[in-house]
Order: structure tokens, then C-alpha cells, then sequence
């Protein structure tokens, strides 16, 4: 059985691979490890293992892990859940990013509650390109050019761009065609707002075509943690 160190070289080599194949740098394509339902022990083998990104979908969850391992102050934390009002307060107050700001009101209650000495919070934009019922986020180019426009106003948010979490699709160049057209809305929020530069896109499943279509942060849980344990 490999070790979460294995794993997570495993992962970055395979990124890299992906990237060469593109020309691109490998520094081009950031990894966040998805620990959600994961043991702070396994966040800390990651982190000995040079990982730095960890990312959250429960926000109880999260922050005790934050304040287990507050001490690791390099470590950035994102938030990528749904996210309800009643617990915007507890996210802006902990997480370095949120990637799952979806409207405008919860984007105004991450400003008005995060805390004055903290640096402003980085936000990514959801968008619901497959316009599944059971997912949040944008449907439309208009919705998204207007709440872009609501967010980079916001005193202490800072906008870098968008993220999605596409329907599975039958295969690869299904997923390119999906990502694609994220790219394409990434390219049109990039063309208004200097400060654009993350399209979070892609996990265990659709890697290699996420990264084809340009994204710049891929998301991988199970292939570094590996599977969650059965009750048994």
C-alpha cells in the first residue's frame, strides 16, 4: 500500500507529465489536496510531504483542523463546499480561500465578517456549467459578468476567478468540450480584472482534460489520501 508521500509524488508527477505534454510548466497548474473526511494525521504527512493547498467542504470539520494545526502557518486553506449564510461568519474568519461563492449575498457576508487583520479573502466564482439541479453556482454569462462585477467591489474580498465541478462526462474529449467552455469564461473574467489568474478545474477523474483546456488548479482527494475507510 502506498504512502500519502508516494501518493502526493505520484500526483505531481503526473501533472507534470500532462503539463510537458502541453509545453507548459509544471508550476503552472497548482494541486490542491482535497482532506475532507481525512484525519489531521494524514494533512500533516501531506504537509511533510511539501504539500501546501488542502481543501475543505465542511466547515465544522475544517476549522478544527485549522486550529489543530494552527502552528503550520504556511499552510493555505480553501474552502470548497456549498456554503449556507449561517455559516459564512465561521468560513471568513478561517479560510484563506473560498471557491464556491456562488451570489451576492453570501460574497457581502464574507466581506462585512472577515476579520480586519486578516488579509482580504481570495474567492473563486462558482459556475454550474452543466446546470445540474443539485448544484450550485452561475448558469449564464450574464449572471456571471454582473456578480463578478458585485465581488471585485467588495472591500475585502479579492476575486482570482472561478471554479467548477462539471457532470461526468462519457469521456475525454466530452470533457474537453465542457472545460473548454470554462476556459472561455475564465478568458472573458480575465479580460476585465488584472488580478484574474486561478480556474480551479479538474479532479481525479477528468485530470488530463482540465488541464488540455487551461486549468490552472486541479483538485485530488482520494488519489493522495486514498479511500475513505468503511465503517465496519
Amino acid at each position: 500500500m502506498k504512502t500519502i508521500a508516494e501518493r502526493l509524488q505520484s500526483a505531481l508527477e503526473s501533472i507534470a507529465q500532462h503539463c510537458t505534454a502541453l509545453n507548459k510548466s509544471p508550476q503552472q497548474v497548482a494541486l490542491l489536496a482535497v482532506s475532507k473526511t481525512k484525519p489531521v494525521e494524514a494533512i500533516e504527512q501531506a504537509y511533510a510531504a511539501g504539500q501546501r493547498l488542502f481543501g475543505e467542504n465542511y466547515v465544522q470539520e475544517g476549522i478544527e483542523k485549522i486550529h489543530s494545526l494552527q502552528h503550520l502557518n504556511d499552510i493555505q486553506w480553501h474552502f470548497i463546499g456549498p456554503l449556507q449564510s449561517n455559516k459564512s461568519k465561521a468560513v471568513a474568519e478561517h479560510f484563506d480561500w473560498v471557491q464556491s461563492v456562488d451570489r451576492l449575498k453570501i460574497a457581502q457576508r464574507l466581506s462585512a465578517q472577515r476579520p480586519p487583520q486578516k488579509a482580504p479573502l481570495q474567492v473563486l466564482l462558482q459556475i454550474n456549467i452543466s446546470g445540474e439541479d443539485s448544484k450550485s453556482g452561475v448558469t449564464d454569462n450574464a449572471e456571471l459578468l454582473a456578480l463578478a462585477e458585485e465581488v471585485n467591489a467588495l472591500p475585502n474580498l479579492t476575486l482570482r476567478g472561478l471554479m467548477a465541478i462539471p457532470a461526468p462526462q462519457q469521456n475525454e474529449e466530452a470533457q474537453r468540450l465542457v472545460f473548454n467552455q470554462l476556459h472561455q469564461l475564465f478568458e472573458l473574467l480575465r479580460a476585465r480584472y488584472p488580478q484574474v489568474d486561478t480556474l480551479s478545474m479538474g479532479m481525479s477523474g477528468d485530470m488530463q482534460a482540465a488541464i488540455q483546456a487551461g486549468s490552472t488548479m486541479v483538485r485530488l482527494g482520494t488519489a493522495i489520501f486514498g479511500e475513505r475507510q468503511k465503517n465496519t
